[in-house]
């Protein structure tokens, strides 16, 4: 995958994170700065990115990312938007070298080998 294919896709996964946080973070009944403090940002950069103000950084986006997917509420919101987390867990392995699944398509590396990713890492959660 080419690197402004990988760009792309990080975007699009950015964007419908952008969509969700007042539901994934309404779903845990907690405020905005109890999630900033977890994500490690501060409570007015979280406002702003739930508003739409500012833009998610990949950084944040994968620490919120990651702190919905460990709870079993959010995780089960994430998953209602067909194969969002499979996408995800697939960028963060769009960059291995080596890699066990062989797509049949190129245009679905992406989401290939999401599973194995997705069950490995609930092992070590």
């Amino acid at each position: 995958m080419s690197v402004s294919e990988l760009d792309a896709k990080r975007t699009e996964a950015m964007n419908i994170m952008m969509e969700w946080l007042l539901v994934l973070r309404s779903a845990l009944n907690i405020t905005q700065g109890e999630l900033a403090h977890r994500v490690g940002i501060s409570r007015q950069t979280y406002s702003a990115l739930e508003l739409g103000k500012k833009a998610l950084s990949w950084n944040t986006f994968l620490s919120l990312f990651l702190f919905f997917l460990a709870n079993e509420k959010t995780r089960n919101l994430l998953r209602k938007k067909p194969g969002y987390v499979y996408m995800v867990l697939g960028l963060l392995r769009a960059g291995e070298e080596q890699t066990d699944c062989t797509p049949p398509d190129e245009n679905e590396k992406v989401y290939a080998c999401a599973k194995e990713t997705e069950n490995s890492f609930f092992d070590i959660w």
